[in-house]
This record gives C-alpha cells, structure tokens and sequence, in this order.
C-alpha cells in the first residue's frame, strides 16, 4: 500500500495546492524576446516532480491562433519558440495577456496558464502624411492666428507612447499642444508674427514628435506655408520722366516711348492698366494715345513742327487690387523740323520704241524737275540709273532730255527700264524718281544660226518614202518676219555616191520641210547604192534684206540584210585537188565538180567554195556549212573559208563518187543562205593527176565540155606511159614546192601593218574581227593568223570624196585582195556612227591612228579576241 498509495498522495497534494493557488499560473515575458528564452519552470510550478513533466506528457494544448510559447519536453519549462510582438498580438490593449491551456495525462488534467507580454519601445511615432500644406495670407492674418494640426500616432503603450512635440526654429511660427477631454492631444500652429509676401514667400517648417522611451524615438513632417498676396504694394514706374525726340514726318502708328511701371504684389494685385491722366497743350489727344496693358503711347495723328513743337504728357499706372493704387510719370515729347517735300519729276515728252540701229545723242524723252522746299532742301540734283546706254542733259533751270549715250541691240536687250533719280540738298537729303520704259525696235541684223556645224544622221536602208530622218533648228534671235526661219537643201552643197563611181544631187534622196526644218526621205535609201550623204541645208530667214546661215548634214545609211550570198565561179586551173570547177550556178545555188584520190590523207584540201555577200559588216560576213552527207562523211568543209579538205583517209568503200551540198549562210537577221553542190569523183592517184592535166588544156573550151569530156581524156591517157612519168615527176615537185613554201610562211617574220598619220579613227573590235573608218581615205592592213593558213586582206573606208577635181586625186584604189587558203575573213569596213548598231559584242573605242609594230594587229581563231593597238 506504501508503493501504490504514493502518487495518489502527490496528486492529492498537488490538486490542494492547485485549488488553494486559485488554479492559475501567470508569468511575464517581454516582446521581441529571442526564441529559447525561458518565460518559466511550468512543470516545477504545477506541482510535478523532476522527470514527471516527460512521463505524465506535459503539453499545451493548441488553439486557432499560433502560440509563440511551447513546453520543453525534458525539463517542463515554458519557453519562446517564436517572434512576439505585443503590438500584432494585442495592439493598443494593456496589458496584453495571452491565456494558455496545458494538458496533464495519467491522470488527465487541464491547467490554465497566463502570459502577459510587456511593451518596450520599437515603434517611432508616425505622421498621417509627410507633407503638409497651408496657406496664410500676409498682413491680413494678425499674430496669435492657430492652425490645427493632425498629431503623430506611436503603436506602442504607456510611457513608450507618450508623446512630445517641437518645429524648427522660425521667428514667425510656434507650436502648440491643448489637453481636451478626448484620449488624445489637440496640436496647433500658432502664428507669432506677422507675414510679407514680398520678404518671404514660402516658409518651410519641420515638426517633429518624440516618444517617452528609453532611448527615445522621434518621427518629422514638413509644413509649407504658403504667404498669400495683398494688395499693400503701389506700381512704381522705372523712371519719373520720359524725354521723347521725334522728326515732325514720323508717321501714323510710330512707338513714341513704352512706359513701364512694377508692382510687388501677385495676381490681381500685380496688374496695371494705363491711361494719360493730362494732354498739354489739349489737341494732343488726337496725336498721342497709349496701350492700356502694355504702356506703349504711339503716333494717332500727324506732327506738325510749325504748330507745335512740344508736348507734355502724364501718365497714370493703376492695379486691380482693393483699394486699387497707383503711380504717376510724365512723358516730354519734343518735335524736330525735317525736310519734309520731296522732288517731284514729270515726262513731258516721250518718243518710243527706239530702233536699235539709232544713232547716239538721240533724244527720247524730255523730263521737268521741281522741289516744293526752299533754300539748300529746294536745291535738286538728277541723275539716270541705269547709266549707259542713256543720260541726262539739262537744258534750261529744272529742265532734262533723256539721249541715247550708246548703241544699242534689240537681242541682248529688247526693253529698258530706265529710272530718273532726283535728291535735294536737305539733311538728310530727300529723293524721288520717276520710271521710264523705253523698248526697242527690231532691225534684222542677224543671221539664222544651226546648233551644230555639222549633223550626223543614221538611216536604215529600204525605210519608206517619206519617213522623217532627223529635225534641223536653226536660231534667228530677231523677231517678227526677221526671225521667221526657212529652210532648203542647198543643191550645190554634196550629194551621194550613186554606182558607177558617179554623184547623184543630194535633193533626189531627201527634202527639208521649209518651216518646220524636218529631214525627209524622198525614196528608199539602198546601202548598196549609196553609203554616205554628205549635204548642206541652208536657213534663211524673211528680213530686208534676208540673211542665211547653213549647216552640213553627214547621212549614214545603215545596212540592212537584204541580199543573199552570191557564188562566185571557180578560180582558173580546172578542177582537181584543191580546185573545183563549175557546171552551172545561179544567184542561189551552184553546181561544181572536182577529183580525189584514193589514199588521200585528212586535212588535203579537195576544193574551195567561193561567195560574196552585197551586205556589209556582219550582213555580209559569210560561213559555210556542209549540208549533205551529215554526220561522219569523208570531207569537211572550212567554217569561214570554204575550203573542202578530207576528214580522213579516202577509202575504196567511200565509192567513186561523192555529192556534198553546201550551204552559204550570212550572219544577218535574218540570215540569208545559198546552196552549192560539189560533186567529188575518187579515182586512183595517177589518174587524178591526168585529169588534173587534162582539164586544164580543156579550160580554155567550154567549162560544160571539159567537164563531161575529162573521164574520158584520163582514161585515154592512162595507157600511156610518158604521161605516167610526167604526171608522178610533176606531183613530187609540186609537193616539195608546197613543203619549202609552208616552212618558209610559219617562220618568217610577221608582216608590219601600216598606217598614215591621221586624225583619231574609230575601231570596233569583236572575237571574229576589226575594222575602222575615218573620213580621210585610207587603208587598213590586217593579217590574219590562222592554223597554219592566212587571209591578206585590204579594206578601204565607205567614205565618198568629196566632189570636184581634188576627188579625182585622193579617189582610193580598188581594194586588192589576196586570196589564200584562208581562216574566217573579216567584215566589211563600216562608219563609226553605225557601231552601235553592231552586235553587243563588239566594242567601240576611239584610238589614234599611228604607225604600229608589226604584230600589232592579228587576226586569231574565232573563239579568241583580236590584238588591239597599244
């Protein structure tokens, strides 16, 4: 019983002891104690014996809100676990006591615990506002005026909240604190002293309220005190009296003087109107007024120095303020004598428009002078501006004549505005002047006169009947009938080429509109009949007498492709390798024949085609192609050349007799062609060579007969022997010529290109050629360098001379042309005004023309560009 009955005693002791407590425990901890401090020994308090806190769970027990205390499981003290803040926790209550439930088991009890948390000083007092704003108006505000305040708020309690408050040091202000019967302190601004707007504006103030505690906390707020205006403050003017001088011709509206007054005071108070209070003498309010807002008094009549040369004016400034103020000034006015009567000048007599042919010293207008003044301001003195081509002469006293000083010309000036200028002899002198327009009249002192002395003109061939060529102006600076233009082409002026060598008059190609100068073609121009035109227009205008001017037209008919390729008949030496002979041929096809023989090797030339174009430049530039047989035949025919040479070694198998047809094409557009047929017989290699020989015996009989008769012939001579011996001996000696005569043309040196001083010569150069033109005649020397083969050819320009006997003279040679195996031959010469109508791959450049080495120029394969001079 001893064992069991000693906890039920300590329970018995302790519910005593709880019941004679009153059944409560209370402690006290401050705020923002730290977490961990110990506000207790709770278990030691409730009665329970070391270790019996753990056994017996000594807890709290939770409710809604957080609790900021726990029970320490081990020693049953009662400590901080987080921040407390009586303020979040109790806010203006005291005390602030949190009460607490702790819970016992074994047996299960209920305790009540309080914890009062005690206030220390965290919290600065605090203004509603940081800024505050008041308004006082001066003077009006007597000293002892109070202005409620809205005092500062401390969250704290008690002494820590307890507030004093103090304003910065200022002479006018002071603050002051009044106990009511509310909770709280009523706070004022008193006004100590009275206030000056015009002193001080604005009074910024700092009032700041302190807390009792320990250390103590203070918090501020700003006061601006804004001073109201009053209207204590009269306009002053800047200056007493105003001296005005004013010249008696000012005119109606001139600022006399700007009266300025000021007033301290703002607003209403600040605003001043004007007035003139006096006008001495009286009629000077007609002459005087004044802006009411701006005070300036300006001219409203005329000042007369022979009435009144002095006035005295007082000035009123008045605010707007209650009572209104004011300030007084006067305004001196004195009035100076000018020379106030200007000249005067009069024509009296005018003779107008003056020809320009006029002779100096023509008098064309009389003129009068007078000045209404008297002494040195009457005096006048006259003068003409501008000064030439006229001036003045005085005739008698006040009296001009306005003559003609140089000659004059109606085209640089056909009107003159001339200005007479008179000044008298006043201080400052006075001026007037009268203007006279003098025109002048035409007389035809002019000639028509073209833009340019020379005009260049492109036409294409084959153009209508009719079409317009080029418009030809010329200028006439005269007018009327004097600079009223015709215009003719002047027959004795040029013309053209026509065939033959002969000159045909330039009017049988074209005419010139008489008025309106437009160049006319008459007929279709032909390229092939004349290249150049090179004539005069004549202008002449309808003046007496009538003058003319002229002008030299350059006519460049542009060439057109409009003739087909032409064959021509075969070279003498019959057919045979590298010849061909012709059976028929036309303007568009041909026949032709020629022999080869067996074995030949690729590369021996069997014929050559031979064309000509009547086009020039790229119209007339010719290739050949081989039509029949396509594809790989035993011959080939040379693109540019012509020239049929064997693909490849003749065989048995080729036959005995091939047909090639080959086609002719120009490079026009569009192209034009002509088609040749060769036909080629393959015989044995003595055979050839007796048909060679035959047919050249035969050549001076008909082609048509030697033709069909030389089979036969070689047949016949086959069984002779002699002839055998003879044809193989001319053979070898002809194929040792040809080697010795091909080495010596691959090395030896090239040959110079010549060329004539002269002025600059345009040249067009392209891939496949070059040629030049110039207006002097000249030649051109090209050689070309081809795959062992090379075309000499000489080109002259399309220029004709001019006509007369020098022509005769200077008339250029044929051109020689030396005709070889030969590459792509180069096109014909052309103007330098029709390369841009060439294809865009050429390229036009000026160069001069001088002596040049002898590589300078060379022709290479197509596909590869031309040398150009250096």
């Amino acid at each position: 019983m001893g064992v069991c009955g000693g906890p039920a005693v300590r329970v018995l002791v302790l519910a005593a002891a709880w019941a004679l407590g009153g059944g409560q425990v209370r402690y006290s901890v401050p705020e923002e104690a730290k977490a961990g401090t110990v506000v207790g020994r709770l278990a030691q308090d409730l009665g329970l014996e070391a270790g019996e806190a753990e056994a017996r769970r000594l807890r709290l027990v939770a409710q809604g809100r957080r609790a900021s205390v726990e029970v320490s499981g081990a020693s049953g003290a009662l400590v901080v676990s987080s921040r407390l803040d009586r303020e979040e926790l109790c806010g203006k209550s005291a005390p602030c006591a949190l009460r607490l439930e702790v819970l016992v088991e074994r047996p299960l009890r209920v305790f009540h615990v309080e914890l009062e948390v005690t206030d220390i000083n965290d919290n600065a007092p605090l203004f509603p506002a940081a800024r505050r704003n008041l308004s006082i108006a001066e003077f009006t505000t007597l000293p002892g005026s109070r202005f409620p305040l809205e005092g500062a708020s401390d969250a704290d309690i008690g002494a820590n909240a307890q507030l004093s408050y103090s304003l910065s040091p200022s002479e006018h202000f002071r603050i002051e604190e009044e106990n009511t019967k509310s909770r709280s302190k009523s706070l004022f601004l008193v006004l100590a002293k009275p206030l000056d707007r015009e002193s001080v504006p604005v009074h910024r103030l700092v009032l700041t309220a302190s807390d009792g505690g320990r250390p103590s906390l203070s918090g501020t707020m700003e006061l601006v005190v804004s001073v109201l205006d009053a209207n204590d403050n009269a306009p002053q003017f800047n200056q007493s009296v105003y001296n005005v001088v004013l010249p008696e011709d000012a005119f109606e509206g001139t600022l006399v003087t700007w009266v300025n007054a000021t007033d301290m005071d703002v607003g209403s108070n600040r605003e001043v109107i004007y007035e003139i209070e006096t006008f001495v003498p009286p009629s000077a309010s007609d002459v005087f007024s004044i802006d009411g807002k701006s005070g300036e008094i300006r001219l409203t009549g005329a000042l007369d120095f022979e009435t009144v040369n002095f006035y005295d004016l007082h000035v009123k400034a008045t605010d707007k303020g209650t009572p209104p103020l004011s300030g007084h000034c006067k305004v001196v006015v004195e009035v100076l004598d000018v020379n106030d009567n200007a000249p005067e000048v009069w024509v009296t007599s005018l003779s107008v428009p003056v020809p320009e042919d006029a002779a100096v010293g023509t008098v064309v207008a009389l003129l009068s002078v007078s000045d209404r003044d008297s002494g040195a301001n009457g005096r006048v003195r006259c003068a003409v501006w501008p000064a030439a081509p006229f001036g003045l002469v005085a005739t008698f006293a006040g009296s001009y004549s306005l003559v003609l000083r140089e000659a004059l010309d109606r085209e640089r000036v056909s009107e003159y505005e001339v200005e007479v200028r008179a000044e008298d002899g006043g201080a400052p002198p006075l001026r007037a002047s009268r203007g006279v327009r003098v025109p002048v009249s035409d007389v035809n002192d002019n000639a028509p006169a073209f833009a340019q002395a020379v005009y260049t003109v492109l036409a294409r061939e084959n153009n209508a009947a009719g079409a317009e060529l080029a418009r030809l102006w010329a200028r006439d600076p005269d007018e009327a009938g004097n600079g009223r233009v015709s215009y003719s082409v002047w027959e004795g002026g040029g013309g053209g080429a026509a065939p033959g060598g002969g000159w045909r008059a330039a009017s049988s190609y074209v005419s010139v509109d008489a008025e309106s100068g437009r160049l006319r073609a008459l007929q279709p121009l032909d390229y092939e009949e004349v290249q150049v035109l090179q004539f005069e227009v004549r202008a002449v205008d309808a003046g007496e007498p009538p003058l003319c001017g002229n002008a030299t037209v350059q006519l460049f008919v542009v060439d057109e492709n409009d003739n087909a390729p032409a064959l021509l008949p075969a070279a003498g030496g019959g057919p045979g390798p590298g010849a061909a002979g012709s059976a028929a041929s036309g303007p568009g096809s041909g026949a032709w024949w020629a022999w080869a023989a067996w074995g030949a090797p690729a590369g021996q030339v069997v014929a050559k085609i031979r064309a000509v174009d009547a086009d020039s430049g790229y119209n007339a530039w010719l290739r050949y192609e081989l039509w029949e047989p396509r594809g790989k035949g035993p011959f080939r025919v040379g693109l540019y050349s012509g020239e049929v040479s064997t693909a490849r070694a003749l065989e048995e198998a080729d036959g005995p007799r091939q047909r090639l047809v080959i086609v002719v094409r120009d490079h026009g557009e569009p192209a034009r062609s002509a088609t040749a047929t060769l036909s080629v017989s393959l015989v044995e290699g003595a055979e050839a060579a007796l048909a060679a020989a035959g047919s050249s015996s035969a050549a001076s009989g008909p082609g048509l007969r030697a033709a069909e008769g030389g089979p036969a012939a070689a047949a016949a001579a086959a069984t002779t022997n002699v002839w055998l011996v003879v044809a193989i001996c001319a053979v070898s000696s002809l194929f040792l010529l040809a080697v010795v005569l091909y080495g010596a043309s691959r090395w030896a040196p090239r040959a110079a290109v010549l060329s004539g001083p002269g002025p600059a010569t345009l040249v067009c150069a392209s891939e496949v050629g070059s040629w030049s033109y110039s207006q002097r005649q000249s030649r051109s020397l090209c050689v070309a360098d081809g795959a062992g083969k090379s075309d000499l050819m000489v080109f002259s320009p399309n220029v004709p001379p001019p006509p007369g006997p020098a022509a005769k003279e200077t008339q250029p040679q044929p051109p020689a042309l030396l005709d070889t195996v030969s590459g792509p031959p180069l096109p014909p010469s052309l103007p330098p005004s029709l390369c841009p109508s060439v294809p865009p791959s050429l390229a036009c450049r000026p160069f001069p023309r001088r002596p040049l080495p002898a590589a300078a120029l060379l022709a290479r394969p197509v596909g590869r560009r031309w040398w150009e001079p250096g």
